[in-house]
């Protein structure tokens, strides 16, 4: 595999087998070495610009490309505030979050390698199963919705060399599901990539073409306003008449609850800490380097992307503005940024699946530890001295989970809408509670004390805010039920 962290590297330089590395380890127990951190692990390589890749790659989806709609149903006042508000929110618990990656000392306390595990030394009880259940039913709903997004982008291509061809006046309409199962293979090799500090150079590239199509998206926004001759939109956003009262309330909550959910990627910080290399400097405060670096350039490309599309859109803002067809020309500029969105988006599906695919793999190892299936690894050679371990039960287990999401994608094509209500559900404890429990009890913050009563009342208004947006995505459910036929989605 491309990348030569992790145990490929080691492989190739040192020419061991895994039985000698295990054996290695055995020997350098507590202490680090040239080839082994101080847990006993292989060298970790990664750094403030790796996590800040692994980082952007998450967040910055292709949802940035509906905050215009966002904007438009919330207005000039309220849009740019709530995305200002929610990357400080996002930055500020990040921070609390990267502090509780080792326990007691930040420097050489014990590590927690994944959220869970960070759960568990502070909070542990009935939390940590309620946390398993919101990260990994999270990250499942994020699949299915990548899958979605992607098809989507792939059909965009076609039916904008459609429009191209035979003119607007043709629906160009289209089946999703080749272009699910099209993306469906293509994660099923990627997702043989056999652990998350493996996938960085997959990161730094999906990171690459969210700025591609992200600048895209917003070169046309300016575009367009020029055109126009000027910004569209108003300060309260879509007016009463337009919408009923009642769809506007709904819209609001739902573009209130799409910003928020843009900068979430909490439940997989502990993942990205954990491949940064060991200090000095402490591995939570390269994290929180590569935070602020992130929040504020994805904060920066949220601003320009939503409201340049609203300015140019205004009310009639599309969902998603290279997707959505607010833009028909040049074609080919919006088939490169369609195809950014895919390459990103097959990056982003394994940021985020890594975690759940390595719960599994470890659950069974523990389970079934004398398995040859579950726990043997047959080295495939690459040349050159390097091998790709092949694992039985990764390939099926991985494999079954990749077709299985992409066949939920074709049997629910409005799935996002239930992944928007999956986000809802775990913006507040993954992204707020969590991280803020955590943290009071790492630093030992005295109950009342004046930050005390400050996080709470921070953990308490995202709760709210989390509430609001899942009624919002519930109604959006409700309306696609209203014309849902299975595996019949077309665009």
């Amino acid at each position: 595999m491309t990348g030569e962290s992790g145990a490929t590297h080691y492989y190739q330089h040192a020419k061991l087998a895994p039985m000698d590395v295990a054996s290695v380890e055995l020997e350098n127990p507590q202490g680090a070495s040239k080839c082994f951190d101080d847990d006993g692990r292989l060298k970790r390589t990664g750094s403030v610009w790796t996590a800040s890749a692994h980082i952007i790659t998450a967040v910055i989806g292709s949802g940035v490309l509906s905050l215009a709609w966002a904007i438009a149903q919330l207005g000039w006042v309220a849009g740019p505030a709530v995305m200002l508000l929610f990357s400080f929110v996002t930055y500020y618990t990040s921070a609390l979050l990267a502090d509780c990656y080792r326990a007691g000392d930040p420097s050489t306390g014990k590590r927690n390698y994944t959220y869970m595990d960070a759960v568990n030394a502070n909070l542990n009880g009935i939390k940590v199963k309620i946390c398993g259940v919101l990260q990994y039913a999270n990250i499942f709903g994020v699949a299915i919705g990548y899958t979605i997004a992607a098809s989507i982008s792939m059909m965009a291509i076609k039916r904008s060399n459609c429009f191209h061809e035979k003119g607007k006046k043709d629906p160009c309409l289209m089946s999703s599901n080749p272009y699910m199962i099209l993306f469906g293979v293509a994660e099923i090799v990627f997702s043989q990539i056999p652990d998350f500090d493996q996938i960085w150079w997959l990161s730094i590239l999906a990171a690459v073409m969210s700025f591609t199509y992200s600048s895209i998206g917003l070169a046309l926004g300016i575009l367009q306003v020029i055109g126009n001759g000027g910004f569209k939109g108003s300060l309260t956003g879509i007016s009463i008449g337009v919408v009923t009262p009642t769809d506007k309330v709904w819209r609001s909550l739902q573009a209130f609850g799409d910003i928020a959910f843009a900068y979430s990627y909490s439940l997989i910080l502990i993942e990205i800490q954990d491949t940064i290399k060991a200090p000095p400097p402490s591995e939570a405060r390269v994290m929180k380097r590569a935070t602020l670096l992130s929040v504020t350039v994805t904060t920066v490309f949220y601003m320009l992307c939503g409201c340049m599309g609203y300015a140019a859109f205004g009310d009639n803002a599309p969902g998603n503005l290279l997707t959505g067809f607010g833009f028909y020309n040049p074609y080919w500029l919006l088939d490169i940024a369609n195809a950014a969105i895919v390459i990103h988006l097959v990056g982003a599906y394994q940021v985020y699946c890594q975690p759940l695919f390595a719960f599994v793999e470890k659950w069974a190892r523990q389970t079934w530890p004398k398995s040859p299936y579950i726990t043997k690894e047959i080295q495939v050679p690459l040349g050159s001295n390097r091998y790709y371990e092949l694992n039985f039960f990764r390939l099926t287990w991985r494999t079954a989970f990749v077709v299985g999401t992409t066949v939920i994608s074709m049997l629910l094509p409005f799935f996002n809408d239930i992944v928007g209500f999956l986000g809802a559900l775990g913006f507040w404890p993954l992204t707020v509670y969590f991280p803020v429990e955590m943290y009071i009890v790492q630093k030992r913050i005295p109950k009342w004390s004046t930050r005390w009563v400050c996080l709470q009342l921070l953990s308490l208004a995202c709760l709210a805010i989390s509430v609001a947006a899942a009624a919002g995505s519930i109604a959006g459910v409700v309306a696609d039920l209203k014309v849902y036929r299975p595996f019949k989605s077309s665009y």
